[in-house]
């Protein structure tokens, strides 16, 4: 099976030769599979270099001219090394676009610290007005970023990691929770990539999974008509970040949340994915225990 990040660069390839107002900025990350596709379109595939505040200036001043911009580099280079840029060159401007991140929260631990951004998505939810899509299969990314290209000028925020499930699930680009199965114990959302996992660590518990590829809107009427008090989130990135908006979706409600993702701890080894995963209490095993915890349930 591809990864995200090459269906990214195949789908983004065949949309520069459907549709002129696209163009794609780089900032050296993924330049070596859009070589082909640059020498077909010079001027809408534009590589600055490791200069990431310029790949995202450049981008908001292409849409300032009309086009549709397609932002790419690390999540960690994309969002939080030029989140001044992303806040005024995009959202002052009042202009769109749209971000494509590779690496999330720790897809190459090698990479150290610098390559890590766990917080991304809680950063952009300091802004106003940002789609953000968390696919859980290249399948779901490449529906999610055709979506994202044609949304008018809105801006976009596509997630894309190497942590991937097993099968795709139907997603919508203008988002709405899936209900994957239902029980009458507690409501569990698993956010794109994380589905798996959570499958498998509530096998046999009576629960309600909602399946999220979409997080912003978040979908508070989903979480209502799920009809639970009791609900946890399961996210790739910084544990709690749909924690308000799902205290809030719930506010006149009894009820209680708990935010299960990335710690905020460093992990200072390098390791690889699946440890990290581990580490952070988010493999299958990790999640039963805690799961059923808060559930009750066992």
């Amino acid at each position: 099976m591809d990864t995200m990040r090459d269906r990214f660069i195949a789908t983004t390839s065949r949309l520069l030769d459907e549709d002129p107002r696209v163009a794609v900025v780089l900032a050296d990350i993924s330049a070596d599979g859009f070589s082909a596709t640059r020498r077909a379109h010079p001027d809408r595939v534009v590589n600055v270099g490791i200069r990431e505040q310029l790949l995202v200036g450049a981008g908001a001043g292409m849409a300032l001219t009309g086009m549709r911009p397609v932002v790419h580099t690390f999540a960690s280079f994309l969002v939080e090394r030029p989140f001044e840029q992303v806040k005024l060159d995009f959202g002052h401007q009042g202009v769109g676009g749209v971000l494509v991140s590779a690496g999330a929260s720790y897809d190459w631990p090698a990479g150290g610290f610098t390559h890590m951004a766990p917080g991304d998505v809680a950063l952009l939810d300091t802004l106003e007005g940002w789609t953000v899509h968390v696919p859980g299969h290249p399948d779901e990314a490449e529906e999610l970023l055709r979506h994202a290209v044609a949304d008018g000028d809105e801006r976009v925020y596509v997630r894309l990691s190497l942590q991937s499930n097993a099968r795709a699930r139907e997603v919508r680009g203008d988002g709405g929770f899936v209900t994957v199965r239902e029980g009458r114990g507690g409501t569990v959302v698993a956010v794109g990539p994380m589905l798996d996992d959570v499958l498998d660590a509530v096998a046999g518990l009576d629960v309600t999974v909602l399946y999220a590829a979409t997080v912003r809107p978040f979908d508070g009427a989903a979480l209502r008509a799920a009809g639970h008090a009791d609900v946890v989130l399961v996210e790739p990135y910084l544990a709690g970040t749909s924690t308000a908006a799902a205290n809030d979706a719930l506010a006149d409600l009894p009820h209680r949340v708990l935010g299960l993702g990335v710690g905020q701890r460093e992990l200072r080894r390098y390791g690889d994915m699946t440890e990290h995963l581990a580490a952070h209490g988010l493999d299958a095993a990790s999640l039963r225990e805690r799961i059923g915890a808060f559930l009750r349930q066992r």
